[in-house]
């Protein structure tokens, strides 16, 4: 579907009656052409974890119930769900009547999947279980403070650079920003760079990383664009990139592509 059609970026109502029709799927591929991905092929495994904090509908009862959920969308759909569309939908749920919440996470993962066009995952999750949050990914080194003379607010690829010998880091930044491509809205996040290869040069990865605060993108888009720089500029033998967003209308978004199956295991970030 057209973007100019989503409602980012426009007034809305807000339905409370269960309606699939809201959802707004955005196809991935003009991103990946405009990042030299022209042959319908990719270089990476990954998904989309989001994190929905305001999920509500009404037991047969009448008393509402509250949860939160993990949807993980595969990066291999055909397209995203733009995010606006997706707290509308959630939204939907919150006068609706359903008799447990393994039928509304069967619910929501049936019309994902449908939407997006490949199988979407589902965790629904009570909101009285304790949690913990870290201040950084755990086992990561934080780049913020290297030395930067030059700093740039352009989107800089070049400023990427590795050399010498062979090294295994996991390395992290708060700085990513980025700005919503519809509204113009800031999106902020912590980057997660784990790789073996040549080593990075730390100040020119956070050159790089400071380089996207006016980039206007997606996330999903943005992790992407990461991605395939690395793979680019450095040459790793393995790369993943995570980036964890911070949260916006209740939802925040984690993509992470990476050069082998994994899965982003970091936890939850404080400003999430």
């Amino acid at each position: 579907m057209a973007l100019h059609n989503a409602p980012l970026g426009k007034a809305s109502e807000y339905p409370d009656r269960y309606d699939p029709s809201l959802l707004f799927p955005v196809a991935r591929d003009e991103n990946r052409r405009r990042i030299g991905l022209n042959d319908g092929r990719w270089p990476w495994f990954g998904e989309d974890l989001w994190q929905a904090w305001e999920v509500s509908w009404l037991r047969l009862s009448g008393v509402p119930a509250v949860a939160w959920a993990e949807i993980r969308f595969p990066a291999a759909s055909p397209s995203i769900i733009e995010s606006k569309s997706l707290k509308l939908y959630l939204n939907s749920f919150n006068q609706s009547a359903f008799s447990s919440p393994e039928q509304v996470a069967k619910t929501i993962t049936d019309d994902l999947s449908s939407a997006c066009g490949a199988a979407v995952q589902v965790d629904m999750k009570s909101v009285d279980e304790p949690g913990d949050a870290f201040g950084r990914p755990q086992g990561y080194e934080l780049i913020d403070d290297e030395p930067v003379s030059d700093v740039v607010y352009e989107y800089s690829p070049e400023s990427l650079s590795a050399s010498g010998e062979v090294v295994t880091e996991k390395l992290c930044s708060h700085l990513l920003k980025s700005n919503c491509p519809v509204t113009g809205q800031p999106d902020w996040a912590t980057l997660m760079v784990s790789y073996t290869g040549p080593k990075l040069d730390r100040a020119g990865l956070l050159k790089y990383v400071v380089s996207f605060r006016q980039k206007q993108d997606f996330h999903e888009h943005c992790v992407e664009t990461v991605f395939t720089d690395l793979m680019a500029q450095c040459q790793p033998e393995k790369l993943m990139v995570c980036a964890r967003y911070t949260r916006r209308g209740g939802l925040d978004i984690n993509p992470w592509r990476a050069t082998e199956p994994t899965q982003d295991s970091s936890g939850r970030l404080v400003r999430q």
